[in-house]
């Protein structure tokens, strides 16, 4: 199935549940939700805990759910793979996204499995509570349990952490690590450290908001084996002149006009 299909797919499911969902009873109002209600608005929360049937629900590898619930009414929500999108709505204690939109990055079976279990479990209508930093959203007998980003995982600095690449993204496309690939950039004093999985090199760089320039760089010329060279390909393809940055928690993506990029995890200094 294309990332196109599945993702129309996806999103049919999520039109199909919403739909039975409105054809039910009406859900009561409830205090904590009712009055929390404009709370969502501005904040962003991270999965602490999953459970289904009172069991833990593991996560894809290097996963976690987050929503954020933008200024102006909608709900963001990611699994690890693709972004999911709408207005949201929180009345009756229940949160509803009635045109849940999704993109159609390509990721590896897992993280895809993943994005189909949120889209579902959000178009069920789910319940929700806020207590503080805590959101719980229920929807029969799955529990996901949520904490504000800023507590449960402030940004952690570009500079001084030392960011593992996980993640290859060419457009639309984004895939895991090849086996036994490591790859990894630290940001440090004007100069980045990167290993490419096989070679070792720096690169100056400067800051301008979330804009990075990086170059140019001296690299090793190590021979590599052929499974790690679309690793170093890629690194080089990205770290190559004036690049966009983003920081979540402690995820960093990194985006070259080109169209590719990088996702990589912080792992401290």
């Amino acid at each position: 199935m294309t990332n196109r299909r599945l993702a129309a797919a996806l999103l049919a499911i999520a039109a199909a549940v919403t739909t039975a969902g409105a054809t039910g009873c009406g859900a009561r109002s409830t205090g904590p939700g009712v009055a929390a209600a404009g709370e969502l608005r501005g904040r962003a929360f991270l999965s602490t805990a999953v459970t289904e049937g009172g069991a833990p629900r593991p996560l894809a590898d290097r996963t976690r759910v987050s929503l954020r619930f933008t200024d102006d009414g909608r709900l963001l929500a990611d699994a690890g793979c693709n972004t999911m999108a709408g207005q949201v709505q929180t009345r009756g204690g229940r949160l509803a996204v009635p045109d849940l939109s999704m993109t159609e990055m390509g990721c590896d079976p897992p993280r895809h499995e993943q994005d189909a279990w949120l889209a579902g479990f959000l178009a069920a209508r789910p319940s929700w509570r806020l207590d503080g930093a805590t959101l719980v959203l229920t929807s029969g007998a799955t529990e996901l349990v949520l904490t504000d980003r800023g507590v449960a995982a402030p940004d952690v600095p570009l500079e001084g952490t030392r960011w593992q690449v996980d993640t290859l993204v060419d457009g639309q496309v984004a895939s895991s690590m090849p086996a036994g690939g490591t790859a990894s950039v630290v940001f440090h004093g004007g100069e980045v450290a990167v290993s490419t999985g096989c070679n070792t090199g720096s690169a100056p760089y400067t800051v301008s908001g979330t804009t990075l320039t990086v170059g140019p760089l001296s690299i090793t010329r190590k021979a590599c084996p052929p499974d790690l060279m679309p690793l170093e390909r890629a690194v080089l393809a990205v770290l190559d002149g004036t690049i966009t940055f983003e920081i979540d928690s402690d995820r960093l993506r990194l985006e070259h006009p080109s169209g590719k990029g990088l996702q990589l995890a912080g792992e401290g200094p």
